[in-house]
């Protein structure tokens, strides 16, 4: 890496923001200017279909000194799209922030006086959050889950507003997992972490690109990505019906030796045997998830694929 490292990177993921980037633009980078710090902006298009592209390619021609754009040849996500801005960031604080002005880039200044404080990892918590009411009651539940089963203590895991110290990015740079969820595992390699309330605003432009199902996976992607706690609970779950039914075949013979036979528990079996079934399919279904991020592991393909990069000589490393 070249010897004029700047103190600050902002990292972006952008995909079909057309609609949004000149207003982020006009607000970004007199918000970076006002700092008195040496920066660079990253804008990462995840295989944008709109004319997202084009925009940054003229962003970058007006403000090639602090201005780089990494082109992916698909849509690989938003956290493999951060995580190919990560690869190329040089600052020695990095922040992520999303393109959609739902987090004010103003706020940028509240993270670095804090990192400036000695943190060296920075979470944030959306203020008088601007989403459905569905979105912040499913995020609250999955927060408090996501807590009990991994251990990592963040409040607001949703808002992408953080900002990381170097070493941590380049812990999380060495780190080969494949699916990965970049605020905990910032967490894990943290020292000093903390949490700040910044502003979070409506989105003016363009529709959020997280669907219920996106959100539901993603979420299952952290559970499962860093704790064995789901499968701890499945195999305790099946020690304790397989107690159950032994038991209870036990007084089902019990019965049929002093009773008799009866018709009118039969529904009482199906319905036992519809539970037991569904326990069944549950298990299944979990163990499959953790096998497939095994074979994804496995299969040892890129995380992301790079097109083209756009940066001035100078930013070249």
């Amino acid at each position: 890496m070249n010897n004029t490292m700047p103190e600050l990177s902002v990292v972006i993921p952008v995909y079909n923001e057309a609609d949004g980037l000149e207003s982020l633009f006009e607000r970004l980078y007199p918000s970076l200017d006002a700092l008195n710090r040496t920066y660079e902006i990253i804008f990462i298009s995840d295989g944008c279909t709109d004319t997202s592209p084009s925009m940054l390619k003229n962003q970058f021609l007006l403000r090639p000194d602090v201005t780089r754009v990494i082109l992916l040849n698909g849509n690989h996500g938003q956290h493999m799209a951060i995580l190919a801005g990560f690869s190329y960031c040089h600052g020695r604080k990095i922040v992520t922030l999303d393109a959609d002005l739902q987090n004010p880039p103003e706020e940028i200044q509240k993270l670095i006086q804090k990192m400036d404080e000695g943190h060296d990892y920075v979470g944030t918590i959306r203020r008088n959050r601007q989403d459905k009411s569905w979105r912040r009651i499913a995020s609250r539940l999955m927060n408090r889950m996501r807590e009990r089963l991994t251990k990592i203590h963040m409040t607001d895991q949703g808002c992408m507003l953080r900002a990381y110290d170097r070493a941590i990015i380049d812990a999380i740079n060495q780190s080969s997992e494949i699916n990965t969820f970049i605020p905990a595992l910032a967490y894990t390699y943290a020292h000093t972490p903390t949490e700040i309330e910044v502003e979070h605003e409506s989105r003016i432009k363009g529709e959020s690109k997280y669907s219920l199902y996106k959100l539901i996976r993603l979420n299952f992607d952290l559970v499962t990505g860093f704790s064995v706690v789901p499968l701890q609970l499945f195999s305790f779950a099946g020690i304790l019906i397989s107690i159950f039914s032994a038991v209870f075949v036990l007084y089902l013979i019990w019965r049929r030796i002093f009773i008799g036979p009866e018709v009118q528990g039969v529904f009482t079996l199906f319905a036992i045997a519809f539970f037991l079934i569904g326990i069944m399919l549950f298990g299944i279904g979990l163990l499959g998830e953790y096998i497939g991020r095994i074979y994804q592991q496995v299969r040892g393909r890129p995380k992301f694929v790079i097109q083209a990069i756009l940066e001035s000589k100078k930013n070249e490393t």
